[in-house]
């Protein structure tokens, strides 16, 4: 059975149980403060767990892409190193939302597995909760008994809190669960150990392959735990394991969920797979990676230096670096791999088929970058083991490991091996603490505590009303307390609300709460209004209503209104976005998509997938098709609850990759010839309300993206005010020419020239200089020898005078110090065959005088450079150099 095949028997088994099979959600999560990637099937469910949204259909089935690469569930480090370990895999699951318990679960898990996918019987175990006193759990007999009913007791096994009691995080929804393990050792070794003994062991062959867990309980801040009102099934079953067990094989890695890419691998590197343990991690380490990768540029997170942009381009990294190591790949190749990837998956993941060419050119540019940066870290690495050496040193610092490490993507055993090479080893507990370090900084950075929320009132559905009302009244449905440790503040979630949250590019609202009751009146400032999943969250930072009490809330009417003015430069900006959007898909082509956005009250930001530079004129272009759109006074045409498929295949509308949208849809159209695009922000009614559009910068952002931004309304207006004030200055200082460019030019012109009788003038003077001091050279131990403080006028004559007089004097060791701009320099210049003979470096000799004038420097071991802060301590630097010893 192919792994197509197992997966779509596990949707079409479900199907015919009454589940709605839905597509993946991207694995790059928004509207989740709590997650970076989606690293579980249920976390595009949350809000279903957590009663913030109600499902259109209470089963639901799907095959999930997940990424386990930070936090808890980080096993980038050990991808490769074993054959069960991945950073993206796909996870299988069915779910109920108050719906089934148990008994169907259990039922339908045996039934798919046994009688479908016909797995031996006698090999399956079974693992129930065994409770647990401290938290006041009991043992959960009711999966037991079922279990019965399809297992002997002898493959029941009890499991502990740490293995079988399931939590989302801190807190949230929780609940026993029971999972499915296989036994595929060979009958040899079954017959010597029971697969009972090796249940949640070290045993690669004696894995878990489904859980399934029961959600009864929610976890609070403050541990307890309270009973849900709907009990749910989140099931998950890892797809590359299944597909081990099926396919009879002895790791994931050997299922034709892999095959592919390792053949492709094997043969363009010429070595096979299975061959030795080393180039094996590196096949492995490349065939995962190579999906995460993908996968998380098509669902539109780009490798970048920040966040989740950061996590990518190090798992890219880590697998260049695997194959130039290993595999003897000094040129881009990951690329090639997504052709391969296309194939494989288009028919269950889509998204990346419909970006082949902008994955595939990305990768490619990512590769060339790292590869070049790669180079300069051998360099680096070279530079440091020949220090190390002159400093009759024998192991190189945990902290210059560890800078290889996070600045030039070099692993430790890479670092280890050439240090190895050259007689030397590396301090591996030193790395280890300054890893450790960096992990403590970035989790302290990341850290807050967040208390429960305090329920006030009840309600069905939070309602955003903000697309027709800037107003409303209100009551409080719930808060709680932040704290970031460098500030608190509160969120409180409302009924309804005009306050549009942080979503899709745009910010979030700013304004005002009245909280009212009888004769009271409470004005609260909120700051910003984000989404958590789906719920609106309004942030304030006062606390004047929290003494109040809760009965008070709860009778209290909230009059929330929005910052209307900011509200309309927000419009004004979005609706600009669409219209250039479209423009630069004429301009440039088809093959422009949004990679990001950010809209405010202040500038548009808007990153486009395109591989060159926009000229000029392209630019023009874009601003002139625009501005004329705006003057066009194009109506808004906004529709509300449109099927996606109809939305996206009768009405033409732009999609996003890496969006996740529901059945329904927002469609916003100015002018159904020209922008059509699902959007959930908020929007001008007319184009006229722009007033005007200006692009005031374009840049790369990455690989295959560019970026604009640009302004307008009133920073437009403000923007050409300014631009025209500055052209009057002009002509003021100019003296009012008749052509201004014209004067300009000639200004730069004369300016040219003039720059030119000072470098004639300047190198007339070092030239006399070098006269002098050469006249002044002394024979010290068979060394020419000068010390002197010399008047120069740059840091570039400086070394220009110091290599004229190494060009005319053999054997010279020349110590040059100046005061340059109020900053003191020195320069050590040494002939190259000193070097060799006396073993000198100019470098460390450099480094020792910079103390004196409380700087530093560096470079090669015929030449270095130093500068400082003190220039008082250039006579002590005069002084220590005269007194040199050979």
């Amino acid at each position: 059975m192919t792994s197509h095949e197992i997966r779509q028997k596990f949707l079409d088994f479900f199907a015919s149980k009454g589940h709605q099979i839905v597509p993946s959600s991207p694995m790059v999560l928004k509207n989740d403060p709590t997650l970076m990637f989606t690293n579980s099937g249920m976390a595009q469910f949350k809000d279903f767990f957590l009663g913030n949204k109600i499902p259109q259909n209470r089963r639901i089935a799907d095959t999930q892409k997940c990424l386990r690469v930070t936090g808890k569930h980080n096993d980038l480090e050990d991808v490769g190193k074993d054959t069960y370990h991945h950073t993206m895999f796909e996870m299988l699951g069915n779910w109920s939302f108050g719906d089934y318990f148990k008994e169907e679960a259990i039922a339908w898990s045996w039934e798919l597995l046994t009688e479908v996918y016909q797995l031996p019987k006698e090999r399956l175990y079974a693992t129930v909760f065994e409770g647990d006193k401290k938290e006041n759990l009991e043992t959960d007999t009711e999966a037991l008994e079922i279990w019965k009913k399809y297992l002997p007791e002898n493959q029941i096994l009890f499991g502990n809190k740490k293995d079988n009691f399931w939590e989302m995080g801190e807190t949230g929804p929780c609940g026993p669960c029971s999972e499915i393990h296989i036994d595929l050792r060979p009958q040899t070794e079954i017959d010597k150990k029971a697969g009972r003994e090796l249940v949640n062991g070290s045993d690669p062959q004696v894995i878990e392959i489904w859980n399934n867990v029961f959600m009864q309980f929610e976890r609070m801040a403050d541990k307890s735990l309270k009973s849900l009102p709907e009990k749910h099934v989140d099931t998950g079953m890892g797809f590359e394991r299944l597909c081990v067990a099926i396919q009879g094989k002895t790791s994931n890695y050997d299922t034709d969920v892999f095959s592919n890419t390792l053949n492709f691998l094997s043969e363009k590197s010429g070595i096979k797979y299975g061959a030795n343990e080393k180039t094996d991690i590196a096949l492995r380490v490349i065939a995962d990676h190579i999906r995460a990768v993908s996968f998380a540029i098509a669902d539109g997170q780009m490798p970048s230096n920040n966040k989740a942009g950061y996590v990518i381009r190090r798992i890219l990294r880590r697998a260049v670096r695997y194959g130039y190591s290993y595999l003897g790949f000094k040129e881009p190749f990951m690329y090639q791999l997504v052709a391969l990837l296309v194939k494989q998956f288009e028919q269950v993941f889509p998204e990346l088929l419909a970006q082949k060419d902008f994955v595939t050119n990305v990768i490619r540019e990512e590769e060339t970058a790292f590869l070049r940066t790669l180079s300069i870290g051998l360099e680096r690495l070279e530079s440091i083991i020949t220090s190390t050496k002159e400093q009759n040193k024998t192991q190189i610092s945990g902290e210059i490991v560890f800078e290889l490490y996070d600045t030039f993507g070099f692993p430790i055993d890479l670092t280890a091996l050439i240090a190895e090479e050259n007689s030397l080893k590396i301090d591996e507990d030193g790395f280890k603490n300054a890893m450790q370090i960096q992990k403590d900084r970035a989790r302290a950075a990341q850290k807050q505590e967040v208390s429960d929320w305090i329920n006030i009132n009840t309600t069905d559905k939070i309602n955003f009303v903000g697309y027709d009302e800037v107003s409303t009244q209100s009551k409080i449905i719930k808060y709680r307390k932040i704290n970031t440790f460098e500030k608190e503040f509160y969120q409180i979630v409302l009924d309804k609300t005009p306050f549009y949250a942080e979503s899709g590019g745009q910010v979030g609202d700013t304004g005002a709460f009245h909280i009212r009751l009888h004769t009271y009146d409470t004005k609260i400032e909120i700051f910003d209004t984000k989404k958590e999943n789906d719920l609106i969250i309004h942030l304030t930072e006062d606390d004047n209503w929290i003494g109040f009490g809760e009965q008070y809330l709860k009778e209290a009417v909230i009059q929330a209104k929005i910052n209307e003015n900011r509200r309309d430069l927000i419009a004004n900006n979005h609706s600009a976005t669409h219209l250039m959007h479209s423009a630069l898909r004429e301009a440039l082509g088809e093959h422009v998509a949004q990679r990001g956005s950010l809209v405010n009250d202040k500038i548009l930001r808007f990153d486009f997938s395109h591989f060159t530079k926009m000229n000029e004129d392209e630019i023009l272009k874009v601003e002139k098709r625009v501005n004329e759109k705006i003057r066009a006074s194009i109506n808004l045409d906004e529709q509300r609850n449109i099927p996606f498929q109809k939305a996206v295949d009768e009405l033409n509308a732009t999609a996003l990759f890496g969006e996740k949208y529901g059945e329904f849809v927002r469609v916003i159209t100015f002018d159904k010839n020209y922008s059509v695009e699902l959007c959930g922000g908020t929007h001008v009614k007319n184009t006229s309300q722009i007033n005007r559009f200006k692009i005031i910068s374009e840049g790369s952002v990455s690989a295959g993206v560019r970026r604009i931004e640009a302004i307008t309304g009133e920073e437009a207006e403000n923007y050409f005010k300014e631009q025209e004030n500055l052209l009057n200055d002009l002509k003021d200082i100019l003296k009012n020419p008749k052509d201004l460019k014209k004067a300009v030019l000639d200004l730069l012109e004369e300016k040219q020239h003039l720059l030119k009788k000072i470098e004639h003038f300047e190198n007339e003077k070092v030239n006399q200089l070098k006269d002098e001091l050469l006249a002044k050279i002394e024979n010290k131990n068979n060394i020419q020898f000068i010390v002197a403080q010399v008047n120069v006028p740059s840091s570039d004559a400086l070394k220009q005078l110091s290599f004229d007089l190494k060009q005319k004097t053999s054997n010279l060791l020349a110590i040059l110090v100046a005061e340059i701009d109020g900053k003191p320099l020195i320069s050590v210049m040494i002939d190259e065959k000193l070097v060799k003979e006396k073993n000198i470096h100019a470098g460390n000799i450099v480094k020792d005088l910079a103390k004196e004038i409380q700087g530093g420097g560096g470079g090669q071991p015929f030449y270095a450079t130093a500068g400082g802060k003190d220039v008082n301590g250039l006579a002590k630097v005069l002084e220590k150099a005269k007194n040199l010893s050979f």
